[in-house]
Parts: C-alpha cells; structure tokens; sequence
C-alpha cells in the first residue's frame, strides 16, 4: 500500500463519522506526527510505499478516532501558542479561548517581574508566559499531580523554568505566605455548569478531566470568590488579575471584581463574541 492510499482510506473511515472538513484536518495531523509526510509531501510522492509500522499506527489511530477519542490524546500532543504541548488524559486539551486570554496577556504587560497560574492544567498558560516573559519569575499551582506532572514536561519541553506546586484552590491562601506577592495573577478555573453537560461533545464528556470542567451548578462562580479573594493579599499593588470564565456569567464575574475591591476592569468577548475574559487591577 503506498501511502497515498493509506491518507485515502483513512479520510474514507473518518469522514463519514466526523464530516469531510475535520475528517480532512484530523488526517493531516495524524499523517505528519505517524509518516512525518505532510500533504504536500505526499502529492508529490504518491507512489512512496507506507512502511508497515505505519499503517499499524495510522489503523490504531483511526480506531480511537472512530470511538470519539479527539486527536490530541490520541497524537499525545498539540499546538497552543505556537509551542508544542504534551496532553494526555489527566489535563484538559488547551482550547483556543485560552490562547486568546494568554495573547491578551502577553500583549498587555510588558514583562512583569513575578506571575502566577492558578488551575495550571497543562501548563499552556504558564509555559507560554514563561516562554514569552523571560525575565518573569512562573509560579503554577493545580489540585491534581498528575496534571503537573505533564505540566512539568511541558516546561521541560519548551525549555523554560516554572515553579509548580500542588494545591488546593478553594483553601484561601493556597501555599503562598501573605507576604509573596505577585504582578499577574490568571487562572482559566473550571467554569462549566453541571447543568450544561447536555451540551457537550461526547468526546469531551468520555475523555477529558472532569474535575477540570465542571462546577456545581449552585456555585459556578466558586473558583472565582477564592482566587479573588486570593489576589487581595497576594497582587502588588496595581496587579492585575485576569480569568477565563463562563460565557453566562461576565455581569457576575465583573460584579465579583467590584465587590472584593478590584478596579479598571475589563470584560473582552472571545473571536466567536462571547463574554469569556475578564481583567482587574488591584
């Protein structure tokens, strides 16, 4: 078989089950991380034989695909920012929104001295900021070790230095002393209602970290009372302190930043025009 065919008779099995448009991108991605072939590789040379390791992979793959497993944990990686990411099924796959709250940050703080990621994950936020603010002192806290151990690799992967700790979030000075104080505070904490399970992908709901999703719907905004709270010991003065959240919740959220003291706040919708980031100065 070459390896033409091999691309053609795995769009074939995915398009059906995923649609041509992602069938089309999926492939792609799970071609240049089996082969090293991208497509332009392979159109020009369509006779070049799959070698046998190959073709295992890629049908292995495909059999994941086909029970909803997304991409990136089948690959084991993904892109965020730009950097390569190690993701498995103990971290949340990094989502676009966050990027975008990580751009925001990178574009609005010319190099702060010291920063803290709250509900690290992964490690895409801190990681990216480590890598984007050399000078910066990257401090990442999450209540799951699983998480930072992949978080860890990730910053060993991107070569940049973070300081991780395990935690828990809602214990109100998590492990910090009174006196550290930090310049940015971010967090994208779990935000998703209980209630809006209903709504999501099976992909998202068979695979990834529930504890990393989803809050009870009579406390959503818990994370974000603990953190703000948090950051009322814990931001230097004109810190500020930005957050991912819950498309319902941005009147509430920025509500939250006036009443424990925060001002010069701004609420920015993400590129689908939806309440997603919020910033506040201490």
């Amino acid at each position: 078989m070459t390896i033409k065919q091999l691309q053609q008779s795995a769009f074939l099995r995915l398009s059906s089950f995923l649609g041509e448009g992602e069938a089309r991108a999926v492939v792609r991605l799970l071609f240049e991380h089996v082969t090293g072939y991208n497509n332009v590789d392979i159109n020009l040379n369509p006779h070049t034989e799959a070698a046998p390791h190959s073709v295992d992979a890629v049908n292995n793959a495909l059999n994941q695909l086909l029970e909803n497993k997304p991409i990136q944990y089948v690959l084991g990686e993904t892109l965020f920012c730009h950097l390569p990411f190690i993701v498995t099924d103990a971290v949340l796959i990094p989502r676009p929104e966050t990027e975008e709250l990580t751009r925001w940050i990178i574009a609005e703080n010319s190099q702060p001295n010291k920063l803290l990621d709250v509900c690290t994950g992964s490690g895409c936020i801190a990681v990216s900021l480590a890598k984007s603010k050399k000078k910066c002192d990257v401090y990442a806290v999450d209540i799951s070790g699983e998480a930072l151990k992949i978080a860890q690799k990730n910053a060993e992967l991107n070569h940049v230095n973070v300081n991780f700790k395990q935690c828990d979030v809602l214990d109100a000075n998590f492990i910090y002393s009174t006196d550290t104080k930090f310049d940015l505070i971010v967090s994208n904490p779990p935000y998703v209602r209980e209630m809006e399970k209903q709504y999501m992908h099976k992909r998202v709901l068979d695979y990834e970290p529930h504890a990393a999703l989803f809050v009870k719907d009579e406390q959503p905004l818990l994370f974000y009372h603990s953190i703000l709270k948090f950051g009322q010991t814990h931001l230097a003065d004109k810190g500020k302190l930005y957050f991912e959240i819950n498309e319902h919740f941005g009147k509430e959220i920025t509500d939250l930043y006036i009443k424990y003291g925060y001002s010069n706040i701004s609420l920015k919708q993400d590129i689908h025009g939806k309440d997603r980031m919020v910033c506040g100065e201490k």
